[in-house]
């Protein structure tokens, strides 16, 4: 079985008739059972199993990111990823995030980077809630804007040295937006699951087909962490010229 805290809430992937032990840990006083996260909008399943407070603020990476576990998602596997991507935002740089939940990865960019402007865009209207919220939060309404809706129509009318595709499903039908967002010399951070025999492979080609003509030079790629037996969860960094 497979667990994690987040804020005063334990979130567990199978059905317990017994959470007790949960209950031990301080500070905690809700236990949910979460299944599948469903959807474009990435509404998760949730059962409650004890309490009845879901809303809780978690801290990560000092960043504060306030969420109710029953009406979105919570991505713990992409912890390390969020602080990489911060540390590599040069200062003045414009950010894209074109899947920005309540703000997973803009927020710790925002607060621990020098970029000049975050443009956040968000499909589902229950994140984008949290998104504002966590922006006054961790106090970075002067560095963020955001946008509902779907990323494929709104970055293409953006600019941006950096974009942000930390999402994964149909990742891949959302390249050539970010190849249209993109600045020449600037980088893209694509995400997808793939089989791990051609994750060398694949998503540089698709990477590549999105930017036609444009030059593509691919400077990491590295595994957030393994999705399912032979499949993982990788990202890729991609300078675009």
């Amino acid at each position: 079985m497979k667990w994690k805290q987040i804020g005063h809430v334990v979130v567990i992937n199978e059905d317990l008739d017994d959470v007790s032990n949960f209950l031990k840990i301080p500070g905690v006083n809700t236990v949910v059972k979460v299944g599948n996260i469903n959807g474009k909008t990435r509404k998760p399943d949730v059962k409650l199993l004890y309490g009845n407070q879901t809303e809780t603020i978690h801290k990560e990476n000092n960043c504060l990111f306030k969420l109710d576990v029953s009406r979105v998602m919570w991505s713990k596997g992409n912890t390390a990823e969020r602080i990489r991507i911060a540390r590599l935002v040069e200062e003045g740089e414009i950010v894209v995030d074109m899947f920005a939940g309540i703000g997973y990865f803009s927020v710790p960019l925002a607060v621990h980077s020098k970029l000049k402007k975050m443009y956040s865009i968000e499909i589902n209207p229950e994140a984008f809630h949290y998104l504002n919220e966590n922006i006054i939060l961790n106090k970075i309404q002067a560095k963020v804007k955001t946008f509902l809706g779907d990323s494929m129509e709104i970055a293409p009318n953006l600019s941006a040295d950096r974009v942000l595709m930390g999402y994964i499903g149909n990742t891949q039908d959302y390249l050539q937006s970010a190849m249209d967002c993109v600045n020449e010399g600037g980088v893209i951070h694509y995400h997808e699951t793939v089989p791990e025999k051609i994750m060398s492979k694949r998503p540089i080609e698709r990477i590549k087909k999105a930017a036609g003509e444009r030059n593509v030079n691919i400077t990491k790629q590295r595994i957030i962490k393994k999705y399912s037996p032979g499949v993982v969860h990788v990202v890729v960094d991609a300078k675009i010229d």
